[in-house]
């Protein structure tokens, strides 16, 4: 069975929830109440957290239909609604397993030093070595459920993280500073959007010539984008930052109602050229509209279209995105993840100059949690043969229903 994909909030409401089970069980199950001040406690938990009501909900609600909570009445006479955790049963964990997983939800990586201290409300372990005993057992498990990461400087423990989710920490004193992902807007939004148009209008012959076929050396690209597709329906599909229009064309042929829409007039241009049956457009994916004979968008495609944003862009622009969805619609995000902003010169064999921003995972996992999306799921690759040499992080998150 393939392990559960937890966002942050998920992370966090199911770990508390499995925490208070064994430390206040008189208490349990948690009211909504309960459970947003157990999910924003200021001790025992990494990062600090401010859930709101609506949030926390909606989250459960989540969690709900995926058979990852259960939804209680705390009795005949107030009917309070109150939620029980089922993750543990979901996962067949053992109580040594229990303890150590709900830690780590709620803390992040951890050496098995600070497990041991951290778990003694939850399970009594006689020492380090025995931590460390159970972290190997679940490590390698089938599925595993924890992971060893490599040792920080001037640090003698490995940390150990679970496989959860995408966990998202600041970096510790010991490591290099992160990029400044905020110089791409130094000249202002204007000067680096008309940077990232003059660009692709320069290189739009070169970029089809050389990338229009680029799906048929990536069988998971290839993968995903039928997924999405299909989720989409019945409502029409829209491609922003369509480029030359090979995506765009790939998801109309498995049968999509599909649209392009790009930032670069010279690359519409070309798009409309090769594929005239089909509708593009030059725009912005801040000022995406609604279709004109749906509602909302069954999905929206941003593959690879958020590269030139900064770090602070990220969540106004998912939310952006995701407001002009159809309840039930998915936004599928591609990106290039890491700690870097890299200035390209050349690009498809044109002279260019324009910079890419390599985005850190936890941020857009967190924006798509901002713009109150559920259901999120991940996908993280290493490089891919090509130019770039870049992890890629492919991201889903659907619209609630209602």
């Amino acid at each position: 069975m393939a392990l559960p994909v937890l966002s942050a909030d998920e992370q966090r409401i199911l770990g508390s929830l499995l925490e208070k089970q064994r430390t206040v069980p008189a208490s349990y199950p948690l009211s909504l109440n309960s459970l947003r001040l157990a999910c924003n406690q200021t001790s025992s938990r990494e990062p600090i957290t401010d859930l709101d009501d609506a949030t926390v909900e909606a989250v459960v609600r989540e969690l709900k239909t995926r058979g990852l909570v259960r939804v209680v009445w705390a009795g005949k006479a107030t009917r309070t609604l109150k939620y029980h955790q089922l993750l543990d049963e979901v996962l067949s964990l053992q109580p040594d397993e229990r303890a150590l997983i709900t830690v780590l939800l709620l803390r992040g990586p951890q050496a098995p030093g600070e497990l041991k201290t951290r778990t003694d409300r939850l399970h009594q372990f006689n020492d380090r070595d025995e931590v460390e005993q159970v972290l190997q057992r679940m490590a390698a498990l089938p599925e595993p459920l924890v992971r060893q990461l490599e040792r920080r400087a001037g640090q003698q423990d490995h940390r150990w993280v679970h496989l959860l989710g995408l966990v998202s920490e600041p970096a510790g004193p010991a490591t290099a500073p992160l990029v400044d992902r905020e110089t791409v807007l130094a000249e202002g939004t204007g000067a680096r959007d008309a940077a990232v148009r003059e660009t692709y209008d320069a290189v739009a012959e070169a970029y089809f010539d050389k990338l229009g076929d680029e799906l048929i050396d990536k069988p998971f690209d290839v993968w995903l984008l039928e997924r999405i597709a299909s989720l989409a329906e019945p409502n029409p599909l829209v491609d922003v930052g369509c480029g030359p229009g090979h995506i765009t064309a790939f998801l109309a042929d498995t049968g999509a109602q599909v649209s392009g829409v790009d930032l670069s007039p010279a690359m519409i241009g070309v798009a409309n050229r090769e594929f005239p049956d089909l509708d593009f457009s030059v725009g912005s994916l801040f000022t995406l509209l609604r279709p004109r004979t749906a509602a909302g968008w069954g999905a929206v495609l941003a593959w690879y279209s958020l590269v030139h944003l900064a770090g602070s862009e990220l969540a106004p622009a998912v939310a952006a995105l995701a407001r002009t969805l159809a309840p039930g619609g998915v936004l599928a995000v591609a990106v290039h993840v890491g700690d870097e902003v890299r200035h390209v010169t050349e690009l498809v064999g044109e002279p260019v100059h324009v910079d890419f921003v390599l985005h850190d995972p936890g941020q857009v996992l967190g924006a798509f949690s901002a713009a109150g999306l559920t259901g999120v799921e991940w996908y993280r690759r290493g490089p891919v043969a090509d130019e770039a040499q870049t992890e890629r992080l492919y991201v889903l998150g659907h619209r609630p229903e209602g």
